[in-house]
């Protein structure tokens, strides 16, 4: 809905607004949106990155496997579990958002040591007899595999800053 403002005793749109001015809404807004752009030399779009697509599968898997978590685990171990899986999903999608190559270094090194913690909760789970060893097994190679291309990642990310 367009906000009405006043303009010599008349109430009018913001977009006549803008008319009355000499400038539209629309030429505005571009213009506005161009330099949002040139600001950001590059837009990436996380999900077309083979390494948040793997890390998005993997917590996936990890929700599943975790459904089966005694209840009182719930707010311990599977929570743990699940909060340090997601964050690496997430970690890679903010820092796709970011600008700047050694931004996005950095919020892959955070997704890095999520998939460190999870690593670890994961064997824990397995050692606490939670996780059948085929599970584990699973999972903590896929865990593996995303590390591996965080590391290469970060390496070329910084190789090119």
């Amino acid at each position: 809905m367009l906000n009405p403002i006043k303009r010599t005793g008349m109430v009018s749109t913001s977009c006549d607004f803008w008319k009355y001015r000499g400038l539209s809404a629309f030429s505005y807004q571009h213009s506005a949106i161009s330099r949002q752009h040139s600001a950001n030399k590059k837009m990436r779009d996380f999900r077309k990155l083979s390494v948040w697509q793997k890390s998005h599968r993997l917590t996936l898997a990890v929700y599943k496997a975790t459904k089966s978590f005694p209840k009182e685990e719930v707010y311990g171990l599977t929570s743990q579990i699940r909060r340090s899986c997601s964050s690496i999903s997430a970690n890679i999608a903010e820092g796709s958002g970011r600008k700047g190559e050694l931004e996005l270094a950095r919020f892959f090194q955070i997704a890095m040591g999520s998939a460190s913690e999870l690593e670890y909760h994961l064997l824990l789970s397995h050692d606490l007899g939670l996780l059948k060893t085929h599970d584990y097994k699973q999972l903590a190679d896929a865990v593996i595999e995303v590390k591996r291309m965080l590391t290469s990642f970060i390496q070329k990310l910084r190789a090119d800053s």
